[in-house]
């Protein structure tokens, strides 16, 4: 699963767009994507955000057991990614 995870943080940093099967924009938040990775019957998610549209920064990931996505893993993202953009101001 680790290569699985790095060939496609590598995919969406080699392609200038990227389709919604390995990035997809979380909806009703401001600019959190979801990173899908998916090896057999594995699924993860990993959140992330773009910083001046170039720099991806991973917030947290998990694996996906059900449909929907948990509530409590996009308030975490959504929390780290206010800090990060505190600190930065």
């Amino acid at each position: 699963m680790k290569d699985k995870i790095i060939w496609t943080f590598e995919l969406i940093e080699d392609l200038p767009r990227i389709t919604e099967i390995y990035l997809k924009h979380i909806e009703n938040t401001d600019g959190l994507y979801e990173i899908r990775v998916q090896q057999g019957s594995d699924i993860f998610r990993i959140f992330c955000f773009f910083d001046q549209g170039q720099l991806v920064v991973i917030t947290n990931g998990f694996q996906k057991k059900s449909q929907k996505i948990p509530k409590q893993e996009i308030e975490l993202a959504l929390k780290i990614k206010g800090e990060y953009e505190n600190e930065k101001r």
